[in-house]
């Protein structure tokens, strides 16, 4: 009886080490992948810094588009509208900017940035104000309705991230370094680039032409 209990113990366990043999492992992400080939394919670069804005940007599209998601859901706006009211509310009260200071901010045009305040001032979120430093100029306001919703996202984005289940992998040290190191590639970066400086406006397109094929 004990020798069947042997024989049926052994037979389970190669029969779970079978399973393991044959099922399948988890390959590398799609970044790994990206990395792994490229630095194939030019194994005669340093690839660094190329690899590296290929990392912000992908994380950026992640996070954006989960973002987005929510804002759409939850709001009734984009998240390019929702990161308007984020640059108001930051400043704190009045809660005021100049489009200058948004489009800037924001790293967009200034026709981007029209568009996005006039979303927001269709929903009741944000309002235009008169400039009295700028004849014919105005500001743009954040209303207490906007406040409201802007606040709520804040505290989603705090309590929620789509970055959370990841960074949870992290130690406090490892989030603090990446963090640093993210602010001061960013920082470096912003500093090379003229404050004057805006992004060009799409090229409009004349009537009746046609898009030229790639």
């Amino acid at each position: 009886m004990e020798d069947s209990s042997l024989s049926s113990a052994a037979a389970s366990e190669r029969q779970a080490s079978d399973a393991d043999a044959t099922a399948p492992q988890a390959g590398p992400s799609h970044s790994q992948l990206i990395t792994m080939q490229w630095r194939t394919e030019r194994s005669d670069l340093d690839l660094d810094n190329f690899l590296l804005a290929i990392y912000f940007m992908r994380l950026g599209t992640l996070v954006d588009r989960a973002y987005d998601r929510h804002c759409q859901k939850e709001y009734g706006i984009g998240g390019g509208d929702m990161r308007v009211m984020l640059a108001l509310r930051r400043g704190g009260p009045p809660y005021v900017k100049r489009p200058t200071d948004l489009f800037r901010a924001l790293l967009v045009t200034s026709g981007a940035v029209t568009k996005k305040v006039d979303r927001l001032v269709s929903v009741g979120y944000a309002e235009r104000m008169p400039d009295p430093s700028h004849g014919g100029g105005f500001l743009v306001h954040l209303t207490k309705k906007g406040l409201q919703v802007v606040e709520s996202a804040i505290e989603h984005l705090a309590r929620h991230s789509v970055l959370g289940p990841a960074m949870e992998q992290f130690t406090p040290e490892e989030r603090r370094r990446g963090s640093d190191f993210t602010v001061r590639v960013l920082s470096m970066l912003e500093s090379t680039v003229d404050e004057s400086d805006e992004p060009e406006e799409p090229a409009a397109r004349k009537p009746g032409a046609r898009k030229r094929r790639a």
